[in-house]
């Protein structure tokens, strides 16, 4: 068996792995995201490790005895803060926390080269304009730092003891030199931290560890290796076999994310477009990052009163996407690419006295769709291909919303069996690339099943490639408003 673990934003999920690569047991249990003012976003660590030991001792006991190695992922960018005791210092700020725009542009100041450097703009979502952040305005928790971790790599230092990070996720953090794979000191030096607090660096299939002795005994789990693992997109990557240059997937999540394999390094920070290293050896990709997907449609849920998203989207589809249906932008915790505007806000436009529910849900769901759009456009610009894309995430079950993606991409989508739980799949599978042994990467790092395939419907396509023109307006004639508004 091989464990897989995920540390998501709302829950952690796990899955074991056997032999033959099939999932043959999964488990998760719920976390909570707190909100201490307009724009913070923050989770205790404690209870990542604490959900992280229900979700593992929810899968059977016969099953865990025979696990032979662990993988990990993780949301990215959380900054968790730990003093000299590994004890954290205060709760962790998340990926979707948008405190630090002021403190991303002072980056950028301190370091002329940041964009050279890690390939990417300083976003509020990363993790270093967050250290900067509580040095201006937490100095006392900023003086007591000794080391900053990831979410997932504090869970794993809670396994093995071990502070170490693999390279897909620390390129998130603005600190790493992404095409040299390794730390920057020039840009440590400009949040006013060195090497002495980073983690030390591995690749997502390498070792990075092994189970404690009482760890194992809590887990029930023998004393295995734990693997570097890798970001959660990246983890998803190797889920889906997207390993190779051209080769994509479309993660419906809490965040939404469109996620392409490249050859080498190829950055477009000025389109807030991500050029990350891949958890793999010598591979990188490219993201567009959307902060708010799946989470638009539970936001909308709520709005409405409803609780069966399945029968509420259905309801969207009989209604379906008119040439005058309201529309939604969803930016509700801000955007990444291609505007990197913390302060941009959700907006229904075209909104009348007869609109209902199902009206407002189809608005929501093509909103984010055409947001996709927007990010597709930017990781072709700079001469990249995308071959095929893939779909995971939980928004991935609901299939109008498949129609209305493959519609606003004009491309074919591929779902795939277990793409649900992509990122705790890619991290068994990292995990078991940590052993060694006879098979490869590509043994391993097979493509699963294809349950279902979308193709774009033409006529649909061609409505939203209409509607998708205003759309790109309503976000330009509101950017300035948006500023005013969060000022």
């Amino acid at each position: 068996m091989y464990l897989g673990i995920d540390i998501g934003t709302s829950s952690v999920k796990a899955v074991l792995l056997d032999d033959n690569g099939a999932i043959v047991g999964q488990s998760s249990a719920s976390l909570l995201v707190s909100r201490p003012q307009p724009g913070f976003s923050e989770q205790d660590a404690e209870s990542w490790w604490q959900a992280t030991v229900s979700a593992v001792k929810g899968l059977p006991k016969d099953l865990r005895a025979a696990v032979r190695s662990i993988g990990l992922s993780g949301q990215m960018h959380g900054a968790t803060l730990l003093d000299d005791r590994d004890q954290p210092l205060r709760p962790a700020i998340l990926w979707n926390d948008g405190r630090s725009a002021a403190e991303c542009v002072e980056i950028e100041k301190r370091e002329p080269r940041s964009r050279a450097i890690t390939g990417n703009l300083m976003m509020p979502g990363f993790t270093a304009p967050k250290l900067l952040w509580v040095a201006r305005h937490e100095p006392a928790v900023f003086a007591r730092t000794a080391h900053v971790l990831l979410p997932k790599d504090f869970v794993r230092l809670k396994l093995t003891g071990e502070k170490a990070s693999d390279l897909s996720d620390a390129s998130g953090t603005g600190w790493l030199d992404v095409g040299r794979r390794d730390w920057s000191d020039a840009m440590l030096t400009a949040t006013g931290l060195t090497r002495s607090h980073m983690p030390r660096l591995v690749e997502g299939s390498e070792p990075s560890g092994s189970v404690t002795a009482a760890v194992a005994d809590q887990l029930q789990i023998p004393r295995v290796v734990v693997a570097g693992g890798g970001g959660d997109n990246a983890a998803s990557a190797v889920g889906l076999g997207v390993v190779s240059p051209g080769e994509a997937f479309l993660s419906l999540g809490t965040s939404g994310v469109l996620f392409v394999v490249t050859d080498q390094f190829r950055p477009n920070p000025e389109r807030a477009a991500h050029a990350f290293c891949h958890c793999l050896p010598k591979t990188w990709h490219q993201m567009s990052v959307m902060l708010s997907a799946a989470s638009c449609l539970d936001w909308a849920a709520q709005l409405t009163g409803q609780t069966d998203l399945p029968r509420l989207v259905e309801a969207a589809q009989a209604r379906g996407v008119k040439r005058q249906s309201p529309f939604f932008l969803p930016y509700l915790s801000g955007e990444r690419t291609p505007h990197n505007d913390p302060n941009a806000r959700g907006v229904f436009f075209g909104i009348r006295s007869d609109t209902d529910a199902a009206e407002l849900v189809v608005a929501v769901l093509e909103g984010v769709a055409l947001a996709f759009a927007d990010g597709l456009d930017v990781l072709l610009e700079k001469g990249g291909s995308i071959d095929a894309i893939s779909v995971t995430g939980g928004g991935a079950r609901l299939p109008y919303w498949g129609q209305l993606l493959a519609a606003a991409l004009n491309r074919p989508l591929t779902y795939r069996v277990g793409g649900e739980v992509g990122a705790a799949l890619g991290a068994a599978r990292l995990g078991r690339l940590a052993l060694g042994g006879p098979h490869t990467q590509a043994d391993i790092c097979v493509a699963p099943p294809v349950d279902r395939m979308v193709a774009p419907d033409a006529a649909l396509s061609s409505l939203l490639a209409a509607r998708r023109q205003t759309f790109t307006r309503l976000y330009r004639d509101l950017k300035n408003i948006f500023v005013e508004y969060s000022s």
